[in-house]
């Protein structure tokens, strides 16, 4: 099956996991057998273009249905930043669903040498550093087209100041394939 069927499904499951949560509605079930394999997702919500939501996976530890199900709740109800999707913002809502690779660590010795191999547009990226994780979608890069600016504000959402450094701070890429609503 063409990924374009794929993502039309996995915006269709996402966008019913929500509604389903107002009122009783039928499940939707895709016939892609990459539905029943491991998948890691993260579901974004917008609203006239704006961010409404995000949350996601960055490990694939269960089934991609399963995944974009969880993830589109919690991004409607519990993403941390916004107060939970109220039953009358679901006609404004656009879905959009990203389905990532598995990460790959970045060796770099400084944070000149991160810097020079970050791909704008192209890498989603995680930073780790002494318990704390944060990421970034490859989509973030279109608001952070600079690569030392996209640093620092991952770094500032792991709770680390802008400028820190530190040979226990690890970097892995990722890349996604992402359908959206209309």
């Amino acid at each position: 099956m063409p990924t374009d069927a794929l993502g039309r499904q996995l915006v269709a499951i996402a966008r019913e996991a929500i509604e389903s949560s107002y009122r009783d509605i039928p499940a939707v079930s895709g016939d892609d057998p990459r539905l029943e394999a491991p998948g890691a997702t993260f579901v974004t919500l917008t609203q006239r273009g704006r961010l409404r939501g995000c949350i996601g996976s960055l490990e694939a530890w269960r089934t991609l249905a399963e995944d974009v199900r969880e993830n589109a709740c919690a991004a409607a109800f519990r993403d941390p930043r916004f107060a939970p999707l109220a039953v009358d913002e679901l006609a404004q809502t656009r879905v959009e669903v990203s389905l990532l690779t598995p990460a790959e660590a970045i060796a770099c010795h400084d944070e000149d040498d991160a810097l020079r191999q970050l791909r704008p547009g192209v890498d989603g990226i995680v930073l780790e550093c002494g318990g704390r994780r944060a990421t970034f979608l490859p989509q973030v890069w279109e608001q952070l087209p600079e690569p030392q600016r996209f640093l620092a504000q991952l770094k500032r959402k792991a709770g680390l100041p802008d400028d820190y450094w530190s040979d226990r701070l690890r970097l892995s890429r990722y890349h996604v394939q992402k359908w959206k609503e209309n």
